[in-house]
């Protein structure tokens, strides 16, 4: 395998997992996007970095997405290179967008379009790479293939197949927190085990959902509940829980999204969510209320 293209772009979009029930398997894409920009060069590794995480990133070979651009060259048998990556980001880190994830797939993508047969790294083998950078492929499902997704791992295989949503079913609305929470914490406040009844009560939601996303927008509510995970982070993220429960006290389908503080919400409109969160929370001033549209469209390299 050989690198036919020196100079690639992309765009990853932000994503929200878990969704309520669907724990580290329902995802979405979100119109937020991360813009990299990549050319092959005879020197070393030079990083910019603009937006999100400019300063705090790793300038080097350590950048998450020159680890993953490198994995997908190795994987396909190509020679590594001398790298110049340019970064514009957008999605913000430690709150629950899924920016690891963008920043991984956007790495294999990268690589993808270097290469003289881009097959090599086509989307079954990018998720499958993501999900082994990222432990599980609830956010690099939807950040690769665009929409909403139901992702799994098979054995050790991972896999993902796009839902079909109706366009009057999602209106979402993110809440951004200026705190942070790292995943790895998040993940540390969950129980080891939970009882049966808690499992079946978040597998009938999973279900559910699915169903409420090709078109009964009215389930949404019903279909977001969740056991499993969200009341159980609650010491990482008090504030977020407590609004994500103001607000479906008031009728709407809000979770927190992904493994948080940001809460996201299924059937909003900024106008509506405002109020409410200017109200219940200690600083208003500390939160960024975004309307963000549901991306369709795939994530795929583009040659320069």
């Amino acid at each position: 395998m050989r690198i036919q293209h020196t100079q690639v772009a992309v765009h990853v979009p932000a994503t929200s997992a878990n969704l309520g029930p669907g724990f580290d398997t329902l995802g979405l894409a979100l119109d937020l996007c991360d813009e990299l920009q990549v050319e092959a060069t005879t020197g070393g590794v030079e990083i910019v970095v603009e937006g999100e995480g400019a300063g705090a990133v790793p300038a080097g070979e350590e950048h998450l997405v020159v680890r993953a651009l490198r994995r997908g060259l190795d994987h396909a048998g190509a020679p590594q290179t001398g790298l110049r990556l340019q970064a514009l980001n957008r999605i913000p880190h430690g709150r629950g967008m899924g920016s690891s994830a963008a920043a991984t797939v956007a790495g294999l993508l990268l690589a993808r379009g270097m290469l003289s047969d881009p097959e090599a790294l086509d989307d079954r083998t990018v998720l499958q790479l993501a999900t082994e950078f990222e432990g599980h492929p609830d956010n690099a499902a939807p950040a690769l293939l665009g929409g909403a997704v139901l992702s799994w791992v098979q054995g050790d295989t991972a896999r993902a197949v796009r839902l079909e949503v109706a366009a009057r079913v999602l209106r979402p609305v993110v809440l951004l927190p200026t705190a942070t929470l790292a995943t790895h914490r998040a993940r540390g406040l969950l129980p080891a085990e939970v009882p049966h009844g808690d499992a079946v009560f978040n597998a009938s939601r999973a279900a559910l959902l699915v169903h409420a996303l090709a078109g009964a927008p009215e389930l949404l509510l019903e279909a977001t509940e969740d056991r499993l995970h969200q009341e159980q982070r609650a010491p990482g993220m008090p504030e977020s829980v407590e609004l994500m429960k103001v607000l479906r006290r008031e009728g709407h389908a809000a979770v927190i999204s992904g493994a948080g503080p940001s809460v996201l919400v299924m059937d909003g409109r900024r106008a509506e969510i405002a109020p409410l969160v200017r109200r219940f929370v200690a600083d208003p001033a500390a939160w960024r209320i975004a309307e963000m549209p549901l991306r369709l469209a795939p994530a795929a390299p583009v040659v320069g």
